[in-house]
């Protein structure tokens, strides 16, 4: 017994070991009352023409008596096909490569991965961690290498192979930042103040930055607003009081390799109505609306980050000062008094 690989739409041979080619021998497919059709026995070996994917199966060699001489499973499939393989780096420390074959060839399939830099060209195996099948990462890597990588596709049919040169600037993507907050701002009926901390992922290092996407709309929007900033918040000034709106930020590296993260879970708040807001006073905090409690992550030190925000640090400026009022008068009675004398010296000069 054993097991025979053979390739769709060629011809397999299926050869009777335990008996002589000269003597007569029978070919049965378990399970089945006759031998496909077209196939015949040539020497005492059986030929199946043009084999197709139901031509699978057991088949087993007899003597004239229909005494057991051989059995053997047939298995069907393709060759493999170039890998897809998709590289990304979520901080400039590692990067992972994940594939997927681009055949379903219908047979078992291994791959062979290797890697090498310009400061060692020797191929390197990767690593792999068998909880996360068709991915291989590797760690420390060279910020200002060239990765040459090989996944090789191996099935007993063949193999195929892709050849792939990664650079850390063009595959690095970082995670979506964390602890999205976003807060009406008391007396201020289209604003809202939104903050959020770099994604725990991302390396503590002042030369490795991120800049950041905010995107924002009512909820009854689909239309979304977007802004850019090196900050870690944001006011957003242009939002419509009374209506909830839907926030989310993305990340991306400071000097734009890359790619831009995925987008943040969703924050919503609403801008409160009226001169007033909601009741907020000096006394008691504004309370921000956390999307999630778990964000506890490190937040470089950015000037206005902020976790909680209250009447007094963001109260609108009090435009009833007295002083004010009389400086408005007193500028409406000197424009007055000059409309007057023009309006006389005219009325002079007429008559």
């Amino acid at each position: 017994g054993g097991v025979q690989y053979g390739q769709v739409g060629t011809d397999v041979t299926l050869s009777c070991t335990a008996t002589h080619a000269s003597l007569p021998v029978q070919w049965r497919r378990a399970g089945a009352a006759a031998l496909p059709e077209g196939s015949a026995i040539r020497q005492g070996a059986l030929v199946l023409p043009c084999a197709s994917l139901a031509t699978a199966g057991t088949y087993s060699c007899h003597s004239e008596d229909g005494g057991l001489l051989h059995a053997v499973s047939l298995r069907l499939g393709y060759l493999p096909g170039v890998p897809f393989v998709s590289c990304r780096a979520s901080d400039y420390e590692n990067f992972s490569c994940s594939w997927t074959s681009s055949v379903e060839t219908f047979l078992p399939t291994r791959y062979i991965t290797t890697y090498r830099t310009d400061s060692h060209p020797s191929p390197t195996p990767w690593g792999r961690d068998p909880s996360r099948p068709g991915t291989c990462t590797v760690h420390g890597s060279e910020f200002w290498s060239s990765y040459r990588l090989n996944i090789t596709e191996v099935n007993p049919l063949g193999s195929s192979f892709r050849l792939l040169d990664v650079t850390m600037q063009a595959i690095i993507k970082p995670d979506p930042p964390e602890g999205l907050v976003v807060v009406p701002i008391p007396l201020a009926p289209r604003r809202l103040h939104v903050s959020w901390k770099y994604p725990s992922s991302w390396p503590k290092e002042p030369h490795f930055q991120l800049r950041f996407r905010l995107q924002y709309r009512p909820i009854i929007h689909r239309s979304w607003s977007v802004v850019e900033t090196v900050n870690l918040s944001e006011v957003i000034t242009d939002a419509f009081a009374g209506l909830e709106h839907v926030v989310q930020v993305s990340a991306k590296d400071f000097l734009d390799a890359g790619n831009w993260s995925e987008w943040s879970a969703e924050a919503r708040a609403t801008p409160v109505r009226g001169a007033r807001g909601i009741g907020c006073s000096p006394q008691q905090p504004y309370q921000l609306r956390h999307p999630s409690p778990e964000y506890i992550h490190w937040v470089p030190q950015v000037p206005g980050a902020v976790a909680a925000l209250s009447c007094d640090s963001l109260s609108v400026p009090d435009h009833s000062d007295p002083l004010e009022k009389m400086a408005v008068l007193v500028s409406l009675g000197i424009f007055a008094f000059f409309i007057l004398a023009a309006v006389l010296v005219i009325t002079i000069l007429i008559w």
